[in-house]
């Protein structure tokens, strides 16, 4: 794929689909900021992937609900690249639990972590990339904010706040030249699906059209596209990487 940008920050890319994400896009070309809040080690396992591989990477440690580190990781990128071209907003938690039970500090913790700090890296991105005139950023959301689901009214939440507060950045930046989309994969292959019993696994298969959980490489070229420039007139658009379980 073309990229005009040379680098990319990825949140939560010491594992799973973020870990993913940043290997991808190292494969075609972009230096990439590897991010972790407390998994250094498979940071730099995954910054050593890329290395092996010939791309080029950087780890860079912070909480992304943290505004003052996250402002301070961006000053450092740019310090030390001249530009942050792109921004993938992926880190994130969940803290499940029935709505009924769920304490006002459960449902903040998910709503701090998930969409406060998408709404940081955003505001911040803006402010960076406004100075070139160009720049993309792609949040990942999920299936369940555009669906809700028992169980996770909190996580759907700030999914589905990050669903609409892209399009929100998406107006606010077109006339800097800099593009918000936002992504919403289904089930994935990964640590957290794998855990699951087989049985849970099935029914959930069973709502899939295609009949089989996504691949995390599946979700990372869709990041791929909306990054560059092959999507260069898509803005404020919500991409669906599920397999067809919701259309």
């Amino acid at each position: 794929m073309k990229f005009t940008g040379s680098n990319v920050l990825v949140t939560g890319a010491s594992r799973g689909i973020g870990a993913q994400i940043a290997k991808t896009l190292a494969e075609m070309g972009l230096k990439v900021w590897v991010n972790f809040r407390s998994g250094e080690a498979e940071a730099a396992a995954v910054k050593a992937e890329i290395e092996a591989a010939g791309g080029k990477a950087e780890i860079i440690g912070f909480d992304v609900s943290d505004e003052a580190a996250f402002v301070a990781a961006m000053k450092q990128i740019v310090s030390e690249d001249g530009e942050l071209a792109y921004l993938v907003n992926n880190a994130g938690i969940t803290k499940d639990g029935l709505a009924m039970r769920m304490k006002s500090e459960q449902f903040m913790d998910v709503i701090e972590a998930n969409l406060k700090s998408t709404f940081i890296g955003c505001r911040e991105s803006l402010k960076v990339m406004r100075k070139k005139r160009f720049g993309s950023v792609v949040n990942i959301a999920s299936i369940v904010g555009e669906t809700g689901n028992a169980g996770q009214t909190n996580y759907a939440a700030s999914k589905g706040g990050t669903i609409a507060m892209t399009k929100s950045f998406a107006i606010e930046a077109a006339t800097s030249g800099i593009r918000y989309n936002t992504i919403t994969p289904g089930f994935i292959a990964t640590e957290m699906t794998a855990v699951l019993k087989d049985e849970v696994k099935d029914a959930f298969t069973a709502k899939i059209p295609m009949a089989r959980f996504g691949e995390p490489r599946e979700v990372a070229e869709a990041v791929a596209f909306l990054l560059s420039d092959h999507a260069s007139y898509i803005t404020g658009e919500t991409l669906k990487v599920n397999g067809g379980m919701f259309m």
